[in-house]
């Protein structure tokens, strides 16, 4: 029996947060339900996977998650001594600390297959590349959600990549929900990625994902087991239903003067018309190497006609001329709506 002194195990645990028993200490995360927020990751991991592939252009893939209810020790415990943290908080929607955690040895390979180099020192511009991919991964995950949710207000902070030691990562304080994703990237090296929720964005986010129940009203007044509501008439002569055809209105599109009067409310609105010469994609260690001088080639050949946009959408091809000195350019032709289409597709 205690003589109601402290033992310094209990003492360490008392001054660590934890108890005696090693639980980590109880955190307000631990009521969340994690299992709406883990199928809800594994839905996305394929869309991710794809993301990822085509940024890097390798092929990775990312499986999983294992999700869980989490406490800083044992967190910190399956973590490497370095990582890199990537804070991308949401701020509406389901605002709350979020963030990513990652081996050095994960980041460098992420680094290195982005930057087309080996062995790339995590410097701060590797910590910029992490951030842009890690940033992608967000803005796909914000879609689902917002997809699965129907709330449209989801937004993140930038996500900010920074190399630190595992016991500095600014995990949140008042307990968090993990999600444990296995990551292949082509190195023949399994890699692991930490996903972190603090507990006021998981409570939100799982109770959003949660089916609702319906209701049971019980029977309709006047209802009995076994009453067919459906009347038959067939066994009474001139009492059967008097059956009509249904006129239906007329589809066809047709503009009257109400609605040609509220196409003339919108005539003196101003949009965007913007005429591109071509496009080209580049890395981005290429891009910071930009200079005076510098020429970019593009995908459009010397003499080919250059396409006309209205607020970014393709309604027209041309040609440059000169009028006065100054650009100008001739349509040639117009897009038709099904090659609109097409061109979306």
């Amino acid at each position: 029996m205690s003589d109601g002194a402290l033992s310094q195990d209990e003492i360490d645990a008392l001054l660590s947060g934890t108890d005696a028993a090693g639980s980590g200490g109880l955190s307000s995360g631990a009521g969340t339900n994690v299992r709406p927020i883990q199928d809800f990751l594994a839905e996305t991991t394929e869309a991710q996977s794809a993301s990822l592939s085509a940024q890097t252009g390798a092929t990775l893939s990312l499986q999983g998650p294992d999700a869980s209810n989490g406490n800083r020790d044992a967190l910190l415990g399956s973590l490497p001594d370095q990582v890199v943290a990537v804070t991308c908080d949401f701020n509406a929607g389901f605002p709350g600390e979020h963030l990513f955690i990652m081996a050095e040895d994960t980041a460098k390979r992420l680094a290195a297959l982005m930057n087309k180099e080996e062995n790339p020192e995590l410097d701060d511009m590797a910590m910029s590349v992490i951030g842009e991919v890690m940033n992608q991964v967000v803005g796909a995950q914000i879609t689902a959600l917002t997809n699965k949710t129907g709330n449209k207000t989801v937004s993140a902070v930038s996500p900010q990549a920074t190399r630190v030691p595992k016991a500095v990562v600014a995990l949140p304080g008042d307990g968090f929900t993990q999600a444990v994703y296995s990551l292949d990237l082509g190195d023949g090296t399994p890699h692991q990625l930490w996903e972190i929720y603090g507990s006021q964005a998981a409570q939100a986010i799982s109770q959003a994902l949660s089916p609702r129940p319906v209701p049971n009203t019980g029977p309709a007044p006047g209802a009995q087991s076994g009453w067919n509501p459906t009347p038959n008439m067939g066994g009474f002569p001139g009492m059967g239903p008097n059956v009509q055809s249904v006129q239906y209105p007329n589809l066809t599109p047709q503009m009257g003067p109400q609605a040609q009067g509220n196409i003339g409310l919108i005539m003196d609105v101003f949009m965007d018309v913007t005429v591109e010469l071509g496009r080209t994609k580049k890395q981005i260690k290429e891009i910071l190497g930009f200079g005076e001088g510098t020429i970019i080639e593009l995908d459009k050949l010397a003499g080919e006609a250059v396409d006309i946009l209205v607020n970014h959408k393709l309604i027209a091809k041309g040609e440059v001329v000169v009028i006065d000195e100054n650009f100008g350019v001739r349509i040639t032709d117009i897009i038709s709506p099904m090659e609109r289409v097409s061109e979306m597709g």
